[in-house]
């Protein structure tokens, strides 16, 4: 550990975390005005980096994970924490398919001309300084700092504490990455300490950062909601439901299952409550649950699913609200799609839920009434990515109502402001 970052004086925290804030508003006056080709180039260059270090990468990240087991993290943080060939290269991937997204710094929105002949164009510009806090995944380090690159904003980064090594390499290689295109590094920082007073410091400096970004558990959450003088997007937990209804494909419903629970179960969007219809539960649930059992995850199931299958153990009121990131699921028999509807607002954190069925009008019922920032027909939750949206990479999925909802990529990371342009027009 450095010197810098064994900073624990709150004072000293709060001064450096000034420092930073400074240069990273003098940096965002830069790329407000940046090209594209300056900011691909940057992107491109990071993406270099990345590559050319992966080997000292790893070995950080190393460190990092020995640190995580030492702390006794769970299997699924540790997942999240891991780097390795496959993910180091989605990282480098993941920048350049954010070169390849069309600029939305400077876009026109609208345009019109009033009868006085004024023109009035709406342009999308970025936010400013966007402040990222997040836990265990040093990968967000890349997808937060080359998405708000691409906007034209400045960022401040502060990883969790286990991933301290892994980030500041990855956050190294971005400022490689911005120099060599002759931007400011400054642009993409992260506090020097491993210390919590550095986030409190983010969320009182209304001054320097324009909106806080939140990823991680609902204590985070909470804490940066209470606390923020920014505004904030919220990303709240990844309660998400998979819900099979009466005219669901056996097969399909099995394997969509399989997937939304199992593929990564680490992630915000795994399915953690799978609902099945009465009429269809005693025909559709045995064989989820083999799927399920042989890949290693645990079921809990309500009195009714019980009945049907018992292999399953007994939920509690607290498996509904509950979000494991590990493989465990919850099971309930619901009585129509009205009642799963009612389940998901009820229970569920606005994430992302699904409904597989062959009614399309059931499908539409769901996909309309359903409040979650994402609703899905016939597919797998773990597709709740800005990647997989065709954003490039995400910053976090908002789950709140204001300005942004659902993933947020690049262009979510913008505002907007009039440009009126005249020719000597004077308001009676």
């Amino acid at each position: 550990m450095s010197a810098v970052e064994q900073l624990s004086n709150v004072d000293s925290i709060e001064e450096e975390m000034l420092t930073i804030g400074r240069a990273a508003r003098a940096a965002a006056q830069v790329l407000g005005y940046a090209t594209t080709e300056q900011k691909n180039a940057a992107l491109g260059a990071a993406a270099t980096a990345l590559r050319d270090l992966s080997g000292e990468l790893q070995a950080a990240n190393a460190e990092d994970m020995a640190g995580g087991r030492a702390k006794g993290l769970t299997a699924s943080l540790l997942d999240r924490l891991e780097l390795n060939d496959s993910r180091i290269e989605a990282m480098a991937k993941g920048l350049e398919d954010v070169v390849a997204l069309p600029d939305p710094a400077g876009q026109v929105i609208e345009e019109r001309t009033r009868p006085n002949g004024l023109r009035i164009s709406k342009v999308r510009v970025p936010l400013g300084v966007i402040g990222v806090i997040y836990e265990s995944r040093p990968n967000v380090t890349a997808d937060a700092g080359g998405l708000c690159l691409k906007a034209g904003n400045a960022s401040i980064l502060r990883g969790g504490s286990e991933s301290f090594r892994s980030s500041s390499l990855i956050r190294a290689c971005m400022q490689q990455g911005l120099e060599a295109a002759g931007l400011p590094a400054a642009a993409i920082q992260s506090p020097p300490t491993t210390d919590r007073a550095a986030v409190g410091a983010m969320l009182r400096m209304a001054d320097m950062i324009d909106v806080i970004v939140p990823r991680g558990g609902k204590s985070l959450i909470e804490r940066v909601q209470q606390e923020s003088k920014v505004p904030v997007f919220a990303h709240l937990e990844g309660l998400c439901h998979t819900y099979v209804h009466t005219a669901a494909d056996p097969a399909m419903a099995r394997q969509i299952v399989l997937n939304a629970k199992m593929r990564r179960t680490s992630i915000c969007g795994a399915t953690e409550t799978v609902l099945v219809d009465r009429a269809v539960a005693a025909a559709q649930l045995p064989g989820i649950v083999d799927v399920l059992t042989e890949a290693g995850c645990e079921v809990r199931g309500d009195a009714e699913a019980q009945a049907i299958d018992g292999r399953m153990s007994a939920a509690t009121d607290a498996d509904w609200t509950t979000e494991y990131l590990d493989a465990v699921v919850a099971v309930r028999v619901v009585a129509d799609v009205d009642a799963a509807i009612d389940h998901v607002n009820s229970c569920g954190s606005n994430h992302t839920d699904a409904i597989v069925t062959g009614d399309d009008g059931a499908a539409e019922r769901f996909l309309t009434r359903v409040d979650s920032a994402i609703v899905m027909h016939n597919t797998s939750t773990q597709y709740a990515d800005g990647g997989e949206f065709g954003m490039g990479a995400e910053i976090g999925i908002s789950t709140g109502r204001l300005h942004a909802r659902g993933p947020v990529g690049a262009e979510q990371l913008t505002s907007n402001k009039y440009i009126v342009r005249g020719s000597g027009q004077t308001r009676p």
